[in-house]
């Protein structure tokens, strides 16, 4: 009887820290447990455990036998929250196989406004050191959502400055000529990385405040039928999906959506009505 598949739990440790942006901070994470290391393609999500008290081991459970990842996140969820690592989703910027290492960006929030802004992820980035230790599980077909760029007739893309990152790794994987538009909403132009690709990219910059979906109803779309991938604050990019599958018509089983964050909420806050109703329209359209 072939054994179950690993758990991809691994611990790993900080190796190099660098301000890539005026609000990004790209961590290098680095670990022989790295070894074997595989991206599928790209947006690739991991889970981030961080500890409760910075530099020390984040407390997790040891993974079972049977690599059942439902009792293992029973596991964890049943540590003392006192002692219960922080967990966040980010996306896995850049793999280097030779170095076993991992890039993850970090947008920082908060930066330049009131003390205590910020939330755990923020300050430990903010702090972080080599040789500083951090759990991190995936990425994992438990909660992977792929996305094919080169589906459609062309591409539209919209992300927010926490998704910056992950849009890079997108429209990096855009076939060569592909045709693709973005829709980049940031407080700062200076904190849009640059967007390498082998496809024909256009940007537009959206300004803080504005509707994406308002600013794309405004638009002239190229012709054709898109595929499309929206990541960013929850309502905004429901939205823009919305919009999209209702007014403009596009496939809802193309539009590839991820509430990355909720206004005045965090992941250890509760699913409010509408999470709940986009996590099963994200399960039926996968």
């Amino acid at each position: 009887m072939s054994q179950p598949p690993a758990l991809p739990l691994r611990r790993l440790r900080v190796t190099a820290v660098r301000r890539i942006t005026p609000r990004t901070l790209r961590v290098t994470l680095g670990g022989p447990s790295l070894a074997g290391f595989t991206l599928a393609g790209p947006d690739q999500q991991v889970k981030l455990f961080f500890p409760r008290t910075h530099g020390t081991e984040p407390v997790l459970p040891a993974v079972g036998a049977d690599g059942d990842v439902m009792r293992w996140y029973a596991a964890y969820a049943a540590i003392p929250e006192a002692e219960r690592p922080w967990m966040r989703s980010y996306t896995v910027r850049a793999h280097a196989p030779v170095a076993e290492t991992v890039d993850i960006d970090f947008h920082l929030h908060g930066e330049g406004g009131p003390a205590g802004d910020e939330g755990p992820a923020t300050r430990w980035a903010r702090g972080a050191r080599p040789g500083d230790p951090l759990g991190v599980f995936g990425p994992s077909a438990a909660f992977a959502m792929p996305f094919d760029p080169g589906v459609g007739d062309w591409t539209l893309l919209y992300a927010d400055a926490c998704a910056v990152p992950a849009l890079a790794t997108v429209v990096a994987a855009l076939p060569a000529g592909r045709r693709a538009l973005a829709y980049v909403q940031v407080d700062d132009p200076a904190d849009v990385q640059p967007l390498e690709t082998p496809g024909d990219l256009t940007v537009q910059l959206l300004p803080h405040g504005v509707s994406p979906a308002d600013a794309v109803r405004a638009g002239t779309l190229p012709p054709g039928s898109p595929s499309a991938w929206l990541a960013g604050e929850a309502s905004a990019v429901r939205g823009l999906r919305r919009h999209l599958v209702a007014e403009r018509g596009v496939d809802r089983g193309a539009v590839h959506f991820t509430g990355y964050w909720r206004r005045r909420l965090s992941q250890d806050d509760a699913p409010t009505p509408e999470d709940l109703a986009e996590a099963r329209e994200r399960l039926a359209a996968g």
